[in-house]
Parts: C-alpha cells; structure tokens; sequence
C-alpha cells in the first residue's frame, strides 16, 4: 500500500465521520455547516459532542456496530487479545459485572459441593464416610481437610469403641477427637483368628454339661460378695451425715453449691489422684471385691490364663478434667517417685462471691467448699478426708468470716477463747490434727486477723497448744473488706512465700477483694436505707413476743393478787392514756418490762453490798486489770492507725509511681503523652496530700515506737487538722480532675492507651484511676471511726482526752463539708439528668437548685365550664409530667411507645414550660361523678388542669405547697399570688379529703 493509499483510506474514515454528523456534502463544508459545527460545540479529537445527548448516542451506537464489524472479522488470537486488553482497563465493578454475566449465562458443569452446600448438610454427608474415607478426603484440599477435621464427626466414632478424651476440648482446640482416634488405634493390642482361637475357644466347641450352673453359682457367690462391700459403705456414710438429712447421696453429702464449684473440687480430686497414683473409692471398692473373689474356686475356664492387654489410652476411669489441668498432669516428670506436698483450702459458702475464690485456686490446691448454714463439724471433717482420700496435707487454709477475736467457722460455730475447749470443738481440732504433716512441718493457715488482739492471740495460743501446730493467720485489720490478707502474717517466715501466694493467683485474688470491697460500699447504702425499717419492725416483733409473754404468764387472778402489779399497771394505764399508741397491750407490756427491770438490778445492788463486806477490795483489784485491759486496747488502735495509715500512704504512691512517673519522665523525652498543665491539674493536689500524709505516717510511727501508756495522739491529729486545706483544694477540684481525664482519654489516643495499659494490674491492685482518686474522701471517714475508738477506750483522766475531742470535732465538721459537696455533686448530676431527658429543655443547672419531686399527671380540657362543678365533663388531652425544683416548677409533655417484641416502653419528654414557683398558684378541685384527684395550675400566662393517681395527689400537693412557701419566704415576695399564699401560710396542714370535696375550687392549703 502507497503513502497515497493511505491518505486516501484515512480521508475516507473522516469523510464517513463527518458523513455520520451531516456535516459533509460534495466534498466542501459551507457556511451554515461551519455554524452547525460551532452550535454542537463538538471536538474533533474525539468526535463526540459534549451537549447534544442524542447525537453522543447515536455516535457511541454507530461506533458499538462499527467495533462489532471489526471483531467479527478478526482471528481467534486477535479476538483474545482485544478481551484481554478490555479487561484490563475495567474497574472493579465491571469485572464484577462480567462476573455475574458468566454466572447467569454459563452453566457450571464441575463444582466443590461443600463451597454451595451450608456446613452442616457437608458435615452430614461426610459422616456417613469410615475413618478410612475420613483421612483420604483429608487430603482433597484445605477446606475438606477443615472439614473433615470437626470434631463432631470423630467423637461417635471414638465413642463407639469406648475411646474417651480424659478432658474436655477448648473451643480454639482443633482436631482433638482425630488425634485421640489414631493414637488408640495405634496403641490399640489386636489378635489374630488363630490366638482368639486358642484363648477363647470357638462357638462349635462342645461345651462341658455343668458348665452353666458352675457359671451362675459364680455369678451368685460374686453378688453376695457386692452386697455385702456396699452395705458397708453405706453405713460409713451414713455415720457422717447430719440428722436432719434422710436418704444416701452418692456424692457424699456435699452442700448445694453452684455446679461450677463442684467441677472445679471434683478436677483438683481428680488431678491429685492421677499425680499420686491413687485409686478413687469405687476402684478401692472393686479391688476389694476383686480380691474377695479370688478365694471363690473358679468353677469356668482356669486351664491357662488370658493374655494382657494393653490399656487404651482414654479409657480411664477418673473424674474428666478440664483441659488446663489435663496438661499439667502430662507435664509432670514421669521419672518421679515421691508424692508431692498437698495443700487443702476449706472455703465457706458466707463469703461474699466464693465462687471467685475458687477461681483463683492455684492448680495442685484441693478446694473444700462447704455450706455455711447446713453443715456440722463432723460434716466438715468428711469432707476433709474425702478430699485428702487418705493422705496428709503439707497446709490446711481456712478462709471464713471472723473478727479479731474469732473465727465464725459454722452458723452457731464461733471459734473463740470461750467455747474452744468444749468437747465437739476440741474433737474437730485435734482430729483436723491428723490430716496435716507433723514431722515436715505443717500449718494451718486461717484467713482471719486473729494476731491483731490479744483475744485473737490466746485463741492461736490454744489451738497450738491443742494441736502441736503452727498456726499463721494475718497481723493487720484493715479498714476495707478482707483486706487484712494482703497484711503481714503471723508465723510465717521471712524465706517463705506468704500463705496467699501459696492458694491462690495473685492478680485474681486482688481482682476478689476489690470485688468484695465493692460489695460493702453497696451494702452500706443498702443498710442506710432499711435500718429505720428493720428497726421498726424489730420493736414491734418485740412488743409482740413480750405482750405474749406477760399475758401467758401473769393470769387475771394473780394481777389482783398482788398489789405491786396493780399499782405498775395503773401508772401503765396513766402513760398510755397520755400517749396515742396503736399497740396498747405492746406499750404496756413493755412498760411492765421496764419497771420489772429496774426492781431486779436494784435487788442486786443491795445483795451485793451486803453479802460482800470485801467489795472494796475487789473493786480495786478489778479496776487495776480493767486499766490494763484499757491501756492494752488503746495501743491495739494506735496500731491499727499507724497500720491503715502506711496502707493510704501505699496506695498514693502507687498512684505517684505508676501514673505521675511515667508522665513527666515523658513529658522530659519529648515524647508528650499529657500536657504539663493536664499532669497538674490531675496530679498537683494529690501529691500534695500524699506529702501530708507521709509527715503524718512518720509521726505516727515514731510515736508508737515511743509507746507508753500516757503517749498522746491527740495533739498530733490537732496539727494535722491544721493542714485539712490540702484535702480542701483537692475536694474543690476533684469534678474538674474527673472531667480532665475524661476529656484527655477521649481526645488523646496515647493516653488513653497508657491508661489502659496501667489501669487494673496487678502493680495498681486491681484499680483504675478515678478509684485511687476516691481514697481521701474514705480516709476521713475511718479517721472518724478510730479517733472515736480511741477516745472510747482513754480513761477520763487521761491527758489525751481532752485534745482527741476537738480533734473529733475538727474531723467532724470536715466530713459535713465533704457530705455537702457531695450533696451539690449529687443534685448538679440530678439537674443535667433531668435535663437531658427533657427534649428542647432550656438550662436548669443553677446555683443553690435541686430536684423536689418529680409527678406524672395527665392534662384535662373542660368541656363545660357554665355547668355547674359537680356536672362538669372533662376530656382527657395530653399526658404531662411534672418536675418540681425548690424554685421552678418545669413542666413537659410526656410520650409512651412502644418497640416490636420489648416489654418495656420507650417515654420521651418533650418541653412545655417553666413557672417560677412564687408566681403559680394551685388550686384544688374536687372529686365529683366524672372527675377524682384533680386540680388546677394557674399562673400568669397559662392554666392547666391536671389530675394524678389516687394516692399520688395528696403527696404531690404537699411537696408542691411546702416548695411554693418556702421559696416565697426566701425571696419576700409581695404579688397579690404570694399574699394569697402568705395569708394562707397559718393553715399548713392539709384538711381531711371531706373538705375538699366543697362546691367549688378551694387553693390547697
């Protein structure tokens, strides 16, 4: 082809483009076509107009036909490429488009069945292959490997064969059926035809005559001999049961305790007996049986012996362990022969959350949980022994509740220096005596703080004595619940770990006593709450069993008989007639109490004065020992002050070195994870009371290091109360703190990874921050607590008595300034609250407001106001509700719906108004055929009719009525409204709900 063949071919394809726009006629463009040119505003470059839809259309069709003409006239190869290349420059959602354009149009001949199917069909076509078919559809390809893996597909089969896993499987734990499969199939002893033959015999042997009666005579001699051996168990268990149970319980008379607890003793049981080689009891049982009947003559087959199998792996009949213990078990040295040191731990049921105790058992520790309330001393002991199964403990633990003074180790078991020689408690020592390693060094460690009294001390001194043993038990008592674990032990020595190291994981056991220190916080407001209840139902279950008692055993007859218990019962009969009792006969009968009371200490009194002409004597000897006993429990407190004060002083510099350390060493490296203004707004102020306190920790101990029975610590509380002004800032900044680290957690990622990082390890003792943050606010109060112990047991003339009562009295207008903030805290978080749930609420947070009450009523329209009141018919509008502040009344628009398949209603609160309270005025209306518990809200720009519940209206009104006095009081008010209600104030009680029920509307008075 010529150079002018190819301008002749290129001058065709653009004459058939400008052919394809009309722009070509005759070879020449015209003028108009030159105009039409410029209107399409096209580009030659690429021939397409960029306005004109229609014509970019009709373009990209004739191109498509034009690109069709040329693909059908290319080869094969020339095909392929042009695919490859359009493929290439296609995006994702092209391919894709493709994609399932293949799918729809090319039927799919060959496909994986297990890619389609749902697992579970897969996994029931692949359970009907044998073990063989299994492994070979293993090597298919990953997924059928995965699949043909599970272990829902090899347990029936191990299962079938008898094949057990001696624990149970993690969830993350692949494959471990398919594991134990082959290795029993490996290990598994197996006989040719020919040695069956020869050890079993064949079915067409002739069998001798006799030898079925011989058969069943053996049978019979074995069951006689079962019968008996289980007889005998039965009545040694039954020996160890307590009275109230009836019946035999296979599990050996345990309390009801959740199932969890008694999985974890059955797997420590379960493991020790697998480390030692010991046989449980139904082995020890059948050993018995077994060795019984050998000395029955073998009536069948006793020619030649059976040859020995091998044991298959799984087959074992011990209790099944969890996984983490199974492989403690087969990490054990296999070449050891001495049995290694057991430790027992018995743990009541009335500690608060034992299940968390047993948690945090360490493996190789035998747990005993035992019921509280149900169980006896023998009981305890059987459980003991049961665990031990016959061996001896290196340590027993014994973790209940208890004081200083003694161990309450069962419901109406107290261990104390009174009832320990008392011969069922002196039995439970010296036998418990027996379980523990004598000559190696035993102990028993009890978890109560017996070593912080002298009562606690003589108890241990007994105990000793009694059982040859020592005995360790902690040193301190902390002000928090259980804390005195983490204290210094009594006994214990200084190479030795401290006995909770020896039970239990450290960082879950301080995980446990946080929790149980949590535990008390809440009970402590639970108390608050129901003691003015209890207390009421206390007297009068009292009054109750006292009136009962005097009227059973003082009969009419005898009241007339004698003229002292007249004369009781008329001044009786004069105070209940003062009084307005409910309960007359429980006011007399307590009456009767008193005054029988006061004749008989009398009585005493004089008795004693006459029959003792050495009284004085006595009475100084008994006063030296009370001085001592005084003296001895004063230093006991100072102790325990200087005690809790190194345990504050400890948990500040844990806050010092964990968070303020590595913040400022930080901010030194230019590696910035806190700015230095936010690392002094958290942390100035409790650095500050961290160095106060350490000035006061050392004082405190160089004073006791100096004790004396006239040390004073009075003076030194003095000084320290001088100084409260740090603990001031702190508490002024303490909201502001809290906001701070919120702020920095939310907007710094770095800090908030070091918080998280830091936060409730085991170096923090299982605490965040804000909890650290929450230590001074506690420690006031327990300063309070010992300094009014310590007052209690200083003599009156005691020098020091006259410096710990203002120091008391210092402390005590701190902790109201500090329940005062606490208080504003409190009603500020009530405000915002309200605020929140409140849709369109204006802001309410203002100084010296909090939240009365808050009311639910619903808005009424009268629908005739010319009829008279008691006609009137009402139309129920909207629902209201109602949130009465101390000098606002706000008042908002309430909404209930509801969710598909929920219970519980969503209500929304959407606002209306607010009225100041010395500007509204409320007015009652009342009860009549149509309307109940109605009244009127009129202030100067709206008036609403309400009504509430039935007995919802005489609360609210009165809250409503005492709240519009007081704030007019306060502001002196003199609108006509609070005239009127100033007018009104001399009638403040509520009249009878005859009254109201007047004619018209009557202002609730």
């Amino acid at each position: 082809m010529t150079t002018a063949d190819t301008i002749d071919a290129s001058h065709s394809v653009k004459e058939w483009h400008l052919e394809s726009l009309g722009l070509l006629a005759g070879g020449t463009k015209s003028l108009d076509q030159n105009q039409t040119t410029e209107i399409l505003k096209t580009r030659f470059s690429t021939w397409t107009p960029i306005e004109n839809k229609s014509l970019n259309n009709q373009l990209f069709q004739e191109r498509v036909r034009l690109i069709s003409h040329w693909f059908d006239l290319w080869t094969d190869k020339q095909r392929k490429q042009f695919l490859h290349g359009i493929l290439i420059k296609c995006n994702k959602s092209q391919l894709k488009f493709a994609e399932r354009w293949f799918v729809e149009n090319i039927p799919v001949t060959k496909v994986d069945f297990t890619t389609v199917l749902p697992r579970f069909v897969s996994l029931y076509i692949f359970s009907f292959l044998n073990a063989k078919d299994l492994c070979a559809a293993a090597q298919v390809s990953w997924h059928w490997k995965f699949l043909s893996e599970q272990d829902c597909l090899w347990m029936p089969k191990c299962i079938l064969f008898g094949w057990f896993l001696p624990y149970v499987p993690e969830k993350n734990e692949y494959s471990a059926w398919k594991q134990h499969y082959i290795a029993c199939a490996t290990d598994l002893d197996y006989l040719t035809p020919r040695e069956v033959a020869e050890s079993y015999g064949t079915l067409s042997e002739p069998k001798p005559e006799n030898e079925d009666q011989k058969e069943k005579l053996r049978e019979r001699c074995l069951r006689k001999i079962m019968r008996e051996r289980l007889t005998v168990c039965k009545k040694e268990l039954i020996k160890a049961r307590p009275p109230w149970n009836s019946g035999f319980y296979r599990s050996g008379l345990q309390p009801k305790l959740p199932q969890t607890v008694h999985d974890r003793v059955r797997s420590a049981a379960a493991l020790f007996q697998m480390k030692n080689g010991t046989p449980s009891p139904k082995e020890m049982l059948f050993k018995h049986i077994s060795a019984d009947a050998k000395s029955v003559p073998r009536v069948g087959l006793e020619a030649e012996t059976l040859p020995k199998r091998k044991k298959a792996v799984g087959s074992c009949s011990d209790p099944v362990l969890p996984h983490r213990l199974h492989r403690t078990v087969l990490q054990n040295d296999p070449n050891e022969t001495h049995s290694p040191q057991l430790c027992l731990i018995l743990i009541s049921s009335h500690v608060p959350a034992y299940e968390m105790i047993v948690d945090s058992i360490k493996p190789g520790v035998i747990p005993v949980v035992y019921d509280h309330s149900g169980t006896t001393l023998e009981s305890l002991l059987y459980y003991v022994g049961k665990a031990l199964d016959g061996q001896t403990a290196k340590s027993i633990g014994i973790i209940t509740d208890g004081d200083s003074r003694g161990i309450n180790l069962l419901q109406g078991i107290r261990i104390s220096t009174k009832n320990l020689l008392k011969p069922e408690v002196k039995e439970f020592w010296v036998k418990l005596r027996s379980s523990v390693m004598h000559q190696e060094g035993g102990y028993i460690d009890i978890f109560v703080p017996l070593a912080a009294s002298e009562a606690g001390m003589e108890v241990l001194s007994q105990l000793s004595h009694l059982t040859g043993l020592f005995f360790r038990t902690p040193a301190g008592i902390a002000t928090g619940s259980y804390q005195h674990i983490l204290s210094e032990w009594l006994g214990n020595q200084k190479d030795s770990p401290p006995p909770p190291s020896i039970y239990f994981t450290e960082a879950k056991l301080q995980l446990w006593l946080r929790f149980t220190e949590l535990l008390e916080d809440a009970l402590k407001a639970v108390r608050k709450n129901l003691r003015p209840y209890f207390c009421d139902l206390q007297k009068n279950m009292t009054g109750k069993i006292l009136g009962q008692i005097m009227f059973d055993a003082v009969s009419w007859s005898d009241v007339q008989e004698k003229q002292r218990i007249a004369e009781v019962l008329v001044e009786g009969l004069v105070e209940l007639s003062r009084g307005n009792d409910e309960n007359p006969f429980e006011f007399l009968s307590r009456f009767l109490m008193r005054k029988c009371n006061k004749k008989e200490e009398l009585k005493s009194q004089v008795l004693t004065t006459e029959s003792n002409p050495e009284a004085s004597l006595g009475v100084s000897v008994k006063t030296s020992k009370l001085d001592k006993e005084i003296a001895e429990k004063r230093k006991s407190f100072a102790r325990e002050l200087l005690l809790s004060e190194r345990n504050y002083v400890n948990m500040l510099e844990i806050v010092r070195d964990v968070y303020v350390k590595p913040l400022k060493a930080a901010l030194a490296s230019h590696r910035v994870i806190l700015s230095y203004a936010n690392v002094q707004t958290i942390f100035s102020d409790i650095l500050n009371i961290l160095q106060l306190n350490r000035w006061f920790s050392d004082e405190l101990t160089q004073r006791l290091n100096e004790w004396n029975p006239a040390q004073k610590l009075g003076d030194l509380f003095i000084q320290f109360c001088q100084q409260l002004q740090t603990y001031t800032n702190f508490f002024n900044n303490y909201a502001v703190i809290l906001k701070t680290i919120d702020k920095c957690r939310e907007t710094i990622p770095v800090f908030r990874a070091f918080l998280k990082r830091h936060d409730k390890t085991v170096a923090t003792t299982m605490r965040s921050l804000q909890e650290f943050l929450l230590c001074p606010s506690k420690r006031i109060e327990e300063y309070i607590t010992l300094l009014y112990a310590l007052r209690l047991h200083t003599p009156p003339e005691h020098t020091d008595r006259e410096e710990l009562t203002p120091a008391i009295k210092q402390m005590k207008q701190f902790k109201d300034y500090l329940d005062q903030l606490k208080l504003n805290v409190g009603r500020d978080d009530q405000i915002l609250t309200t605020q929140r749930r409140i849709q369109g609420c204006p802001k309410l947070l203002k100084a010296n407001r909090y939240l009365i009450a808050m009311q639910d009523v619903a808005q009424l329209n009268c629908c005739s106001e010319r009829v008279h009141m008691s006609f009137r018919l009402y139309e129920h509008t909207h629902d209201l509700s109602l949130f009465l502040f101390n000098d606002i009344l706000v008042i908002s628009q309430r909404s209930i719906s509801y969710k598909p398949f929920e219970r519980i209603s969503h209500v929304t609160h959407q606002f209306l108004a607010v009225v100041t309270l010395h500007q509204l005025l409320v007015e009652d209306i009342p009860d009549s055929k149509y309307i109940k518990n109605a009244f009127l809200l009129q202030s100067p720009r709206c008036q609403m009719i309400c009504s509430t519940e039935d007995h919802d209206k005489f609360i609210w009104l009165s809250a409503l009525q005492r709240a519009i006095i007081c704030n007019i009081e306060d502001n002196g008010d003199k609108s006509p409204i609070a005239h009127k209600w100033t007018s009104l104030s001399t009638q403040l009680h509520m009249p009878p709900k005859s009254t109201l029920e007047g004619k018209g509307r009557n202002p609730v008075v």
